[in-house]
């Protein structure tokens, strides 16, 4: 049996989370076997295990690098309002509202976030509080406390207008929340 260098098995591992992310966020976590995110990475069963000890530990990989990803996007960002706001438009978004594949894990796997075990749940914690604290850098600093309240409650209204808009059958309606999303974040930011 060949041996793969630490390259190779780095690359595997990356295109295992990057499929079981795709995967998750668009199916969910629990409709998403072993199996079926292996095949859908091109790879067999028995690959899985060399990279994790099980489904839950993926789960908490992925969890992490997917926030990672968020947190570092954010952190590119100017300081200023300004930023934040363009931010916003793009999380409510039509497109990110019509494909949670390439989106926020958070608004994608939030309610099966809280059923996980623990270290999916430390993982989530953790980023998003990096999360909330990347935009509380970005609003005025002449009070952080009121900041990260702002940061927090922003992150709120994010998530559960984009839950509510995917949730929703009529388009209409869909894109109403959206934009009552983007209204209540720009309010809030006025505070």
């Amino acid at each position: 049996m060949p041996r793969y260098d630490t390259e190779h098995k780095a690359e595997t591992r990356r295109r295992i989370i990057d499929t079981a992310s795709a995967r998750f966020k668009q199916g969910g976590i629990d409709a998403s076997g072993i199996a079926t995110l292996m095949s859908d990475a091109g790879l067999t069963n028995g690959a899985f295990y060399a990279h994790f000890g099980s489904k839950s530990d993926l789960v908490a990989n992925v969890m992490a690098d997917q926030l990672r990803i968020q947190h570092e996007t954010l952190s590119v960002l100017p300081a200023g309002r300004a930023a934040i706001e363009e931010f916003v438009r793009e999380y409510l978004s039509p497109f990110h509202r019509d494909h949670p594949e390439s989106g926020c894990p958070n608004a994608a796997l939030l309610d099966e976030v809280g059923r996980c075990d623990d270290a999916v749940r430390q993982n989530y914690t953790h980023g998003m509080q990096a999360i909330v604290n990347e935009i509380a850098v970005r609003l005025p600093p002449d009070d952080p406390a009121a900041a990260r309240t702002t940061a927090l409650g922003l992150f709120t209204i994010l998530v559960a207008t984009l839950q509510l808009a995917r949730a929703v059958s009529n388009p209409t309606l869909s894109d109403e929340i959206l934009a009552s999303g983007i209204s209540n974040a720009h309010k809030l930011l006025e505070t």
